[in-house]
């Protein structure tokens, strides 16, 4: 029994990690930079202007990195990003991501580009300042709230 105490204590301490983590992403209520929807559920407000940064990486990485300025407009969980100005590959006004959110954080998010569209695994800053996408194989791009 005595050598289970520290197992269990570890299984505790983990837990509990995970779980802050988790709740670190979902918005409160009242909180700046949220909404709360129809049917009561407070998701992110990421209306407004957003810094990007476009990383490329792996069979990307010859495309380089490069900074672009996005708008985000967002209806209810729905939400869709456009460039306000060109890149080196993609031109103004075109959609640079697209998604929908839940009361965790993203639902589902798609970065957009020429070539195609990319299911991401998404993270939001515990303030809703900072957006970080990455597909995990091809592009990362880090959104700041201006």
């Amino acid at each position: 029994m005595k050598k289970m105490l520290p197992v269990l204590l570890a299984v505790l301490v983990v837990t509990g990690f995970f779980v802050y983590v988790s709740h670190a992403q979902m918005p409160q209520k009242g909180s700046k930079n949220t909404m709360t929807l129809p049917n009561g559920d407070v998701v992110w407000d990421l209306n407004g202007e957003w810094n990007a940064q476009i990383e490329n990486y792996g069979p990307w990485k010859e495309f380089g990195s490069y900074p672009q300025l996005m708008k985000i407009t967002q209806q209810e969980s729905s939400f869709i990003g456009i460039r306000m100005m060109d890149d080196p590959w993609n031109r103004k006004g075109s959609t640079s991501m697209r998604g929908d959110l839940d009361r965790s954080g993203f639902k589902n998010v798609y970065t957009v580009s020429v070539g195609g569209s990319f299911n991401c695994n998404g993270q939001i800053s515990e303030d809703g300042n900072k957006i970080v996408l990455d597909d995990g194989q091809k592009i990362r791009v880090t959104y700041t709230r201006k």
